[in-house]
């Protein structure tokens, strides 16, 4: 297959540099539908927000729902402080440490944007010594600096700033010459990229899937409840197309698409499983198999609301998630490929 991988990267990086935590997603829930019109592929809105687009099948009587979600980790104001400095609380779960030193956009409730860098109240060891060091990050030792002349919590409150607004942090996404994507929220943007390949190819090669299909854009995974309402009722088999997670004892790398068998919630469908695993393999597919214990997906919101259908969950490995992430072409390459050969053969 001919996957144009311009296309990918450049849909990629774009959709990274706009700022969606759960909760605040809709400019980027803007990007994609208009992605989905600009390929003639009808959409529309939930109630919660969530886009679904749509491509008729041969087979109109059933379809199949692929999910990837829009949403990301991200924060929001938890406490002006005296000195003014921000306390945040988290959106999405990830550890402290992983955002000290991060560029971040404090979203006011006016619609002003104001930048900041996150540090801890300990920052400086020309001032703390050892202190700085041994801090343990967490909510309360963590704060953001405003990049404004702010002296005490009234000249914050004067910029239009208050408790409730979002926090963005910076993407930095970069894309190499040796093909890595660096970013913040791979996850699961570069999910959410491969669903929007996948409709691409189907269109500029005319291809009917074999049963009517759904693309379900989530916007609240991260807090759990994403898919977990409004899945199009006719779905008989739902796919999640979400990172997979490299490191110590598994199995999944930057380069491949894994096919994840159980993750925290439980095991996948096993005949969906052995069914694509039967196609990455006919298909020379670079693939992976593999378990994640801290791990949950839109498939696991689908199958907590008590939807009666099969569910499995793919995507390609980024390594360091929730963290400073990283993924390679290829596996957004096999990734695409896979969920290609899923809803044609």
């Amino acid at each position: 297959m001919d996957i144009k991988m311009d296309y990918v990267t450049k849909t990629l990086s774009e959709l990274l540099n706009i700022p969606s935590p759960s909760g605040n997603t809709e400019e980027a829930i803007n990007f994609v539908e208009n992605e989905f019109k600009s390929l003639g592929i009808k959409t529309y809105r939930t109630n919660k927000g969530a886009l679904i687009g749509t491509i008729e099948g041969e087979n109109k009587d059933k379809e199949v729902t692929l999910s990837g979600h829009v949403d990301t980790l991200g924060g929001m104001v938890k406490e002006i402080k005296s000195n003014g400095r921000l306390k945040i609380t988290q959106i999405g779960g990830y550890i402290w440490n992983s955002i000290e030193g991060e560029y971040c956009t404090i979203e006011a409730s006016n619609g002003k944007s104001y930048t900041g860098t996150i540090l801890t109240t300990k920052a400086s060891t020309h001032v703390h010594g050892g202190e700085a060091k041994d801090l343990e990050r967490n909510e309360n030792s963590l704060e953001i600096r405003i990049d404004e002349k702010v002296l005490n919590d009234k000249d914050v409150e004067k910029l239009g700033i208050c408790v409730g607004d979002y926090v963005f942090f910076d993407p930095r996404c970069e894309i190499t010459p040796s093909g890595f994507v660096k970013s913040r929220h791979l996850d699961d943007k570069a999910g959410v990229a491969s669903i929007l390949a996948i409709g691409k190819y189907l269109v500029e090669n005319n291809l009917t899937p074999k049963y009517t299909t759904n693309f379900f854009i989530s916007n609240y995974e991260e807090v759990g409840h994403g898919a977990s309402a409004a899945i199009p009722e006719k779905t008989f088999e739902f796919i999640a197309i979400d990172m997979a997670a490299p490191g110590t004892g598994q199995t999944s790398d930057e380069y491949s698409v894994t096919i994840c068998a159980k993750d925290s919630t439980g095991p996948y469908d096993l005949e969906l499983k052995k069914r694509l695993i039967n196609l990455a393999k006919e298909n020379d597919l670079n693939y992976k198999i593999d378990i994640y214990p801290y791990y949950g997906s839109d498939g696991s919101a689908t199958l907590r609301a008590g939807h009666d259908f099969k569910v499995g969950l793919i995507g390609p490995g980024v390594d360091a998630s929730h963290s400073h992430e990283r993924t390679h072409i290829e596996a957004l390459e096999n990734t695409i490929i896979l969920g290609i050969l899923y809803l044609i053969r």
